[in-house]
């Protein structure tokens, strides 16, 4: 106000020749006009400044509030519920610095959980800034199939599965008539196992209208040598060997390693009678025809080897005795029979001298 006054005074003394004023114009405000004194101006602006510098330092000073961990997943969110809220007034000095708090939303839980544990500002800056470890991952092994099983279209395949599968293969390209590829079928079928008797003995029959002996003769040894408890593939092995030169002996071997396991067959009795009769084993041949006939008394072909065996054994008598019972049957071709009654006539002949 004093320095207001002072230019109205220099104001005034511009505007007069003598530096009065007009007394009607501009004049200074009397003392007991300005209002407030300037002692009591500076005392409440000091004041103020004082109270600022103390809120601020109280505020900068205060203890840091540690945050309220609050699981919001568990707890449940009350509805809010309007209530009468009396208004506070609010009084806002100029000089004051109005500084705004935000407050977390605090929930409360449906039980009442324990006051939580307040922590020291060290502690509590070395727990919140130490890293977070991820949490262990847990590997779930699915267990392998044994070494004896095989997954096929996802499911677990046994080898004896394989082993039918494979032969059922074989059978079906067979019956398209896919000959190649059911002989191919049928020798993956007995890699996975040799003893599979209905492969082997397709096989071979396959290898036998293919023309292709040797092929099957060795198929048939190594069947038997596996299993030799299979009088049928050792007498087929044994034709086999009776048609090469000097194969005897091999058929003969072949017949009497399975023997043991064939003693009711009187077929297979005939037949190694006759290869030991080829190898001009007579008497052996003639105990295997006896013993074939002993299963089936009725067979002509038989009784006319046994003939045939009797009579290179020195056996004349017993020999006209079966060569008329072969010719008694009527059951032999008209070139056996006609073989049988020369043998009549030569032993009739040989006898009544």
């Amino acid at each position: 106000m004093s320095l207001i006054n002072k230019m109205l005074q220099d104001l005034d003394a511009r505007g007069t020749p003598d530096g009065r004023g007009d007394a009607a114009g501009i004049r200074s405000v009397p003392e007991r006009e300005r209002g407030v004194s300037r002692a009591l101006v500076f005392g409440g602006a000091a004041g103020l400044t004082a109270a600022a510098i103390a809120l601020g330092w109280v505020y900068l000073k205060r203890p840091p509030v540690p945050p309220v961990l609050v699981n919001v997943a568990s707890t449940s969110v009350p509805a809010p519920v309007p209530a009468a809220v009396a208004p506070v007034p609010v009084v806002v000095a100029a000089a004051v610095p109005v500084v705004a708090v935000e407050a977390e939303p605090v929930f409360e839980a449906e039980e009442a959980a324990p006051a939580p544990v307040k922590a020291r500002p060290a502690e509590l800056r070395r727990i919140t800034e130490q890293a977070v470890k991820p949490a262990p991952v847990v590997v779930v092994k699915t267990p392998a199939p044994a070494a004896s099983e095989r997954i096929v279209d996802g499911k677990q395949v046994t080898p004896q599965q394989r082993v039918e599968n494979a032969y059922r293969r074989a059978l079906a390209q067979l019956q398209d008539g896919r000959v190649s590829d059911a002989m191919l079928a049928l020798q993956q079928t007995l890699e996975l196992d040799p003893r599979h008797q209905g492969a082997r003995e397709t096989l071979v029959r396959l290898l036998l209208e293919a023309q292709r002996p040797d092929e099957a003769a060795r198929q048939l040894q190594l069947s038997l040598a596996l299993d030799p408890k299979q009088p049928a593939q050792a007498m087929m092995l044994a034709r086999l060997q009776l048609d090469k030169t000097g194969g005897g002996a091999a058929a003969l071997d072949t017949l009497m390693r399975s023997l043991p396991y064939a003693s009711d067959s009187g077929e297979y009795h005939a037949f190694l009678a006759g290869v030991l009769q080829r190898e001009q084993r007579y008497r052996e041949a003639s105990e295997h025809y006896q013993q074939a006939l002993q299963a089936a008394p009725d067979n002509s072909v038989w009784w006319m080897g046994l003939g045939i065996a009797l009579q290179a054994d020195n056996h004349p008598a017993q020999a006209r005795q079966a060569f008329e019972r072969a010719k008694g049957l009527q059951t032999l071709s008209p070139q056996l029979q006609a073989f049988v009654e020369r043998k009549l006539v030569q032993l009739t002949a040989v006898t009544t001298k």
